[in-house]
This record gives structure tokens, sequence and C-alpha cells, in this order.
């Protein structure tokens, strides 16, 4: 035997009676027995089903104070065993002690720093039967009243966005040769393939052409004489656009980042000359799609989408909508008003994992023309055949678990009511966090919430009275200063592990040479109250007080 061999083999330390036989396999697989297992399990799983938030603030930090590098070094062996290393039962509780604790409870009201949500107890148990289930939603073959009920769920929400007529839902819900909307892992899955279905529909079949999807990418611009193609998108567009024009050979430099207004949405006179000019230079250039941004990643900002919507007619070119977090605020009747224009939108995209509150990972495109996603359609001899009803005909996934069932559930649970009181919470929990922000003289609020998302920053008013002053070098130089500021603390605060919030980089009049680190807020769990948000800004004073107030004084920050 080589070393090589040698090491791959090597056996760990555990019990020494576990054998990988097939009478074990067989029980483990089919029928497990053991009281310590089955004990173990109906303790812990007990706790997670019945009691998730006591479970989760008692086994899982916001953020252990433990290094990535002391955790990394844990985690080093990559030797599996040939036999069984622990049983059932010493598994569960590997799980509960030793990875918990350092996994993030983004379940906390503390936990206010991303899109990442907390989820209802009830979301534990239909996930699991989902995965009892293991519908493969790919074929009818692997999943049949799954795929029925999902057609069902989708034109739900289809009809949320876009309201159309009674007779329009009766004649698309079950229709096999329409599509309203698919199912994706997520945000920047639903984004690509609204990207892939607007380049395949601009560049058709014509003459010996036989479509980009066929031909490709320099036989489709010969075809149609154009010699690239671009995205025009708020900077403020989520980076899975670039992503999406990467993946289908537009080039992500071809994603061009239109500026934004003081309000953060994107500047529809920027966007205009940029038509122009895109119309009438060299090279030959195709405008693919204008996106509309519903609830902006940084600043929960929403695009003037009715305004893009008739920008886009007379461009004659695709309008995209990426809702990702900003589409369930549709529910609520008393902001609905802020997504007005979405129902003009081409395409929508939204995230099931954030403000449907369900387990990670669930994406949703859908469609104003129901006819739309023919263009990318798949078929083969096994799966998706000619003729059939398969919703992976029209999917860039292939196998594709049934979390359709986990929405449609949770829509009956909660109800459309339900799901708008925790949207005009998390708007209006927002908004009083600003007000709170605005008290404090410490800090400054730098993006005004439009849905639950704000950015404010450290900046003392002897700092803030000089900025007011200051020449462009000088303001650069105090800005820099207080981006290190605040990017350590937020750092200290989330090593500290009793609160968190993300930060990002937001640009002074779109300048790429002024950027500006500011502290970002995502307010949208129900249990997160003004009074634990003040909580938050009281240990950032404390913070600065006693950590970073030094790095501001010096020549360049005195009064």
């Amino acid at each position: 035997m080589n070393k090589q061999t040698a090491i791959t083999t090597q056996s760990h330390p555990g019990h020494s009676d576990l054998v990988a036989d097939w009478d074990r396999l067989f029980r483990v697989f089919i029928c497990p027995k053991g009281h310590a297992s089955r004990a173990t399990l109906i303790k812990y799983m007990d706790q997670i089903l019945y009691g998730l938030n006591d479970f989760l603030k008692k086994n899982v930090g916001i953020t252990e104070a433990v290094s990535l590098k002391d955790l990394s070094e844990r985690f080093t062996d990559t030797v599996i065993n040939d036999n069984p290393q622990k049983k059932l039962a010493d598994v569960i509780t590997c799980l509960i002690k030793e990875i918990a604790p350092h996994a993030v409870n983004v379940s906390s009201p503390y936990f206010v720093g991303h899109m990442t949500s907390a989820i209802p107890f009830f979301m534990v148990h239909l996930k699991t039967i989902v995965s009892a289930l293991n519908q493969n939603v790919v074929k009818l073959e692997t999943s049949k009243v799954v795929s029925v009920l999902e057609k069902q769920v989708i034109a739900k929400i289809h009809r949320v966005i876009y309201n159309n007529t009674e007779e329009f839902y009766r004649h698309h819900v079950q229709n096999a040769d329409t599509t309203l909307g698919v199912f994706v892992e997520g945000g920047t899955t639903a984004n690509l393939t609204a990207m892939w279905m607007a380049r395949n529909a601009k560049f058709q079949p014509k003459a010996d052409f036989k479509g980009i999807e066929a031909d490709g990418l320099v036989a489709a611009y010969r075809a149609w004489d154009v010699d690239r193609c671009v995205v025009l998108v708020s900077r403020r567009g989520h980076y899975s656009l670039r992503k999406a024009a990467g993946i289908l050979g537009i080039g992500n430099s071809n994603v061009i980042p239109i500026d934004i207004c003081k309000n953060n949405r994107v500047d529809l006179s920027c966007l205009k000359r940029t038509i122009r000019r895109l119309q009438i230079e060299e090279p030959k250039t195709c405008i693919l799609a204008i996106v509309g941004v519903a609830g902006a990643t940084e600043t929960g900002t929403v695009d003037p989408l009715e305004d893009l919507a008739e920008i886009s007619t007379q461009v004659g070119t695709h309008f995209h909508v990426d809702a990702a977090w900003g589409g369930p605020t549709l529910f609520s009747k008393k902001y609905r008003h802020l997504l007005n224009g979405i129902s003009l939108a081409d395409s929508v995209t939204i995230d099931g994992h954030k403000q449907f509150y369900m387990p990670m990972s669930c994406g949703m495109l859908y469609l104003k023309d129901p006819a739309a996603m023919d263009v990318i359609a798949y078929h083969s001899n096994y799966v998706n055949r000619m003729g059939s009803v398969d919703l992976g005909i029209k999917t860039l996934s292939g196998s594709r678990e049934a979390n359709s069932l986990i929405l449609d559930s949770a829509l009956k649970i909660m109800g459309a009511k339900g799901y708008a009181l925790l949207i005009d919470h998390g708007i209006e929990t927002a908004a009083a966090f600003a007000r709170e922000i605005k008290k404090r003289e410490l800090f400054e609020l730098m993006t005004p919430p439009v849905l639950n998302i704000l950015t404010y920053r450290i900046c003392p008013p002897h700092a803030k009275k000089l900025l007011e002053t200051a020449d462009n070098d000088r303001r650069r130089i105090i800005n820099e200063k207080l981006n290190t500021v605040n990017r350590r603390l937020q750092q200290i605060q989330r090593e500290a592990g009793t609160s968190f919030v993300s930060r990002t980089t937001l640009l002074r009049d779109n300048n790429p040479d002024d950027a500006i680190v500011v502290l970002r807020s995502v307010i949208m769990n129900p249990m997160t109250t003004l009074s634990i948000l003040s909580e938050i800004l009281d240990e950032q004073e404390r913070i600065f007080e006693r950590d970073l107030k030094g790095l501001l004084e010096g020549q360049v920050l005195v009064a």
C-alpha cells in the first residue's frame, strides 16, 4: 500500500462497534433502531418544532466571539472513514453542541444587518414535510400533484402583481402551454432567467439564423446587425445582473450603471441621456433590457417604475423589475403604492426567503406574457419530452425541491393580511429608528428608509461642521477617517456577539473617488422593537467612546 492510499483509508477514532455492513446500512436507511438515537432526536426536535425561538436563543449566538481562523483550524480533516464514525444520537448532539453555537442566530431581534429573515416556527414543520416527500418538480412523474399545486400558487402571486381578470387566470392557471412564472433557487437565478429570456426574445430566428440559443452570440450579432447589447440599471442594481451578463456572453461591463438622484432612485435624466448616446454612437448597440429596482439591497429604495416602464416602451426593450426584496410590499394596503408600476413589467423577481419569511432557498420569476418563456424551452427524450406538461421545460434548474408547497401553506396560514402586518411593522419600525438616529448627535442618517432598510454612520458634531465647509480634498480626508471608525465599529460590535448591523459603501454624488462607509440596518423581524434598536445605538456609542474616539483626534478633525 502506497503512502497516499494509506492516508485516504485512515480511520477516525470513534465507536469500535460501528461497521458498514448491509444489515446496519438497511437499519439506518429504512428502520433505525436504538433508544438513544430516538430519545436524542425527540429531545431536540421537540424543542425545534415547538419552541424554535427559545431553542435558537439558547443554542445559537448572534455571532460567537471565535475567529474564523480558529474555527477553520477545527475543520481540516479531509478523510472519510471506511466505517461509520458516529451513531445518529452522537451526530445530532454534535450539531447542537458544536456547530449551532458558531452559526449565526438570524432569528434574533438584535440581528438587523442582513436580508436573511427570522422564520415562523411552522416553516420548520413545512420544510420537514417537503424533505420527507422529496418531490422533484422538474417532471410530472416525480411530483404529480405538486406540479399542479405549483402552477396554482404561481397564479396566486401573479394575480397580486398583475391583477388580471378572473377569465385570464382561469385560462392560464393549469394551462400546460403557458407559464405565468417559475420557482427558482433565489433572486440571482430569477434575474439570470429574466435576462436569458430577454436575450433570446431579442435575437430570434430570421432567414438562415436559427436564433441565439442555437447559433450563439457572434451569429446573433451578425444576423441582427449589432456589435453589442447592454442592460441599463441604476447604481443600486444587484450584482447578480452582472453575473447574468457574464454567463449569457453579453459581458458584465455591458451592464451599465445609471447615476442615482439624492433619493437613491435612478436618475431618469441620466437614463434618457445614456439611451440617446447609445442609439447614435458606435459600436452599434442593442438595449437588451432596462431594470427597475424595487427594494435596493443597500438602501431599500424603489425606482420610479411607471416612468421606467414608459421609457422601456419607447425604446422597445424588455422591462424587468428586481423586486426580490420589496415584492411582498404589494400585500400592504398602506404601502403597496410604493411599487406602483410593477404591473407594467415584462418580468418580476421576488424572493421567498426574504419577506415571505421562508427557509432557504426560494426565488420566483413572474411574467406579464404567459408565452414569454417559450424562448428558453428545452426538451429531452428521458425527461421534459415534447408535448409533456413538465415544469422543468422552461427553467434553468433541473432537479428542484417543492418549495412551492411551503409558500402555498404559508399563504394559507398567514393570509394576505398577516403578511401585510409584517410589512407594515418593518416599514414603520424603520421610520421610527431613523427618527431616533437623527435625535442622537453622534450619528448621521445617510439614507432615510423608504421600505425597511436604512443606512447611517458615526459622524460626531465637529466632523459634521467641518464637512459643511470643507473643499473636496479635505472632505475626502475627513470621510476616510470616518470610514475607518465606522468600519472598526461594525467589526467590534459584530465580534462582541450581542447584536449585529452590517455595513456597505455608498458613493457621494455618484463619485467613485468619494466613498462613504455606512452602517446598514434591515428591519424585518416582528420581534425587533424601537427599544431594541435603541440598545444597539447605545452599544455603538459606548464602543465609540471606549475604543474609537481617539481615531478622530488630530489636525484634520480639529474643530
